[in-house]
């Protein structure tokens, strides 16, 4: 049973829509999370509100959009969910999809998804023997796409005859048996496809007590953007994310984690992996034995503040570097620096046992990024291995992230 799995549902314009709700509705029954996209055409016949209800998802609908846009993209809601279903299946939206033609949020990301697509057709009875259609389906059949029904019988219209769609029980069983059958399809020209890539993101909190912790100020940019340039290069991608106020990227399974020693747990527990890169900015220390109760402050005592043990948190680079069985191929790590950069870098990189190292200067005046890199948007690295010293110019985090994507895509085939 694909409980945990998701699908992106189009809503097409036809009379049949209404049965798109009902189709919501078992398919969150079966725990199966759905994403509605609505067509201009769709939306005469349900309603946005009625859709979204039934979905507990946002509707989109407006492919130019500025915030849908800035928050997720029409390409990345393109291969956010397992699986493309498109209910009912028009005429006109099966053209488009035979045809390659892409004018609206629905047909774009149609066009965008490298997941399968299932489709339900409904439409006139003469719509559906016209040669048109059945050229276009016999295209869409050839291109992989499943096609269910359509049911025979009486239509709106007044006309008997293939073109009814599907009930949803059906249907949902057809999508049921996909979901179970189906696995990600790379895009050609993807670099990483068939590869799992692990990374890790953010900083970790250490406990002093129920409120109080230990942490640093890395706002997990780099390594979600890391994430997803993976994902947009065909990779299968699990991220390990400390605490941020970031989304997770789309199309990457997310892992939540607080402190060093869960993720180093989160970390071994997502192995075996190809590429495994360290990119989190981890505590080095934690207090020994937190408080269980907030820690007061006693005005007038004079006792000072609370002495704090600290004690080393567990290597997490270090550890999976140095695995004997099960170590990732290629096993990258970060370095923020404050001086003497490439210098403690190297030193790093010999002491860490990774493959690649990557090092930027991370104080607020020798960066040279206004506002420095920890929180901002761009960053400036240095890549560090065996082969010497590679320097980067300033850039996007997004920028320097597909970069090394690629570097790492373009390195010697030993460790793909």
């Amino acid at each position: 049973m694909p409980n945990g799995k998701s699908i992106l549902l189009i809503v097409g314009g036809g009379i049949a829509a209404y049965k798109a709700l009902e189709l919501v509705r078992l398919a969150r029954r079966k725990g199966i999370a759905v994403t509605p996209i609505l067509t201009k055409a769709g939306a005469e016949f349900v309603t946005p509100l009625s859709l979204a209800g039934l979905a507990g998802a946002k509707v989109y609908d407006d492919l130019f959009s500025l915030t849908d846009e800035v928050e997720m993209g029409h390409i990345a809601l393109s291969r956010s969910a397992d699986l493309v279903v498109v209910v009912p299946a028009t005429a006109d939206l099966i053209a488009k999809m035979a045809n390659g033609i892409a004018n609206d949020m629905a047909s774009v990301t149609l066009l965008a998804t490298d997941k399968d697509i299932v489709i339900a057709p409904a439409m006139n009875v003469r719509m559906w023997h016209h040669p048109a259609t059945q050229r276009n389906l016999e295209t869409l059949r050839r291109d992989g796409v499943t096609i269910v029904g359509p049911a025979t019988g009486a239509m709106a219209c007044g006309e008997f005859g293939p073109g009814r769609l599907v009930e949803p029980p059906e249907l949902l069983a057809a999508i049921e048996a996909k979901l179970i059958s189906c696995v990600p399809k790379p895009m050609p020209g993807q670099a990483l496809a068939g590869k799992h890539v692990l990374v890790t993101s953010g900083p970790t909190h250490e406990p002093i007590d129920p409120v109080r912790y230990i942490a640093n100020r890395s706002s997990g940019k780099q390594g979600h953007a890391i994430a997803a340039a993976a994902a947009a290069a065909g990779a299968r991608v699990t991220l390990i994310s400390g605490p941020t106020s970031l989304a997770d990227p789309a199309g990457v399974t997310t892992v939540h984690v607080t402190t060093a020693r869960q993720m180093l747990a989160a970390t071994e527990a997502a192995l075996p992996a190809d590429i495994a890169i360290f990119a989190a900015a981890v505590a080095d220390w934690r207090v020994a034995n937190a408080a269980d109760e907030k820690l007061k402050k006693t005005a007038g005592s004079g006792s000072g503040a609370p002495a704090l043990a600290l004690t080393e948190n567990p290597d997490i680079l270090a550890t999976v570097a140095h695995l004997k069985a099960g170590r990732p191929a290629c096993v990258v790590g970060f370095a923020a620096e404050t001086e003497h950069v490439i210098a403690n870098a190297t030193a790093k990189f010999r002491r860490k046992g990774c493959d690649l190292l990557v090092a930027n200067d991370v104080s607020l005046t020798g960066s040279g990024i206004a506002g420095g890199v920890f929180g901002g948007d761009a960053n400036a690295v240095h890549l560090v291995s065996a082969s010497g010293v590679v320097s980067w110019p300033v850039m996007g985090k997004d920028e320097v992230a597909a970069k090394l994507i690629a570097h790492l895509a373009a390195l010697d085939s030993g460790w793909a």
